[in-house]
């Protein structure tokens, strides 16, 4: 069965005007499918990771930059509305299993809305 997108909330929308960068930064991603379930993942830019593990370097964190993860994450050259809605609807599409290893399901809760009307809670399945 073909699962659809309901929803697509963005963390960073919700930041003050002028603090999310498409092409430098990362965002929290909640996508709600038509079945009602919620999947959560990361989305960096490239040049986020880069400015992360140069910062790293500085800072000692990582082994002092030598190594970098998150979980759930997705690199993408942007981290823009129209690029994640894209990957992310490619995902559903042609590679359905690699949206459910990058995704991960989570539970709603009663958490701040994510535009449906539904909770953007992050309770792991």
């Amino acid at each position: 069965m073909k699962r659809t997108i309901r929803n697509i909330w963005i963390e960073a929308e919700i930041w003050t005007s002028g603090e999310w960068v498409p092409a430098d930064d990362n965002t929290d991603v909640i996508v709600t499918l038509d079945d009602g379930t919620k999947w959560i993942a990361a989305f960096f830019s490239y040049a986020n990771i880069a400015g992360l593990v140069e910062k790293n370097r500085r800072t000692g964190e990582c082994l002092g930059g030598k190594y970098f993860w998150a979980s759930d994450m997705v690199l993408a050259d942007e981290v823009s509305r129209s690029r994640i809605e894209e990957i992310t609807a490619y995902l559903l599409e042609e590679a359905p299993l690699e949206f459910e290893s990058i995704f991960r399901k989570i539970e709603s809760d009663t958490g701040h809305e994510d535009g449906d009307g539904s909770s953007d809670g992050t309770n792991l399945v």
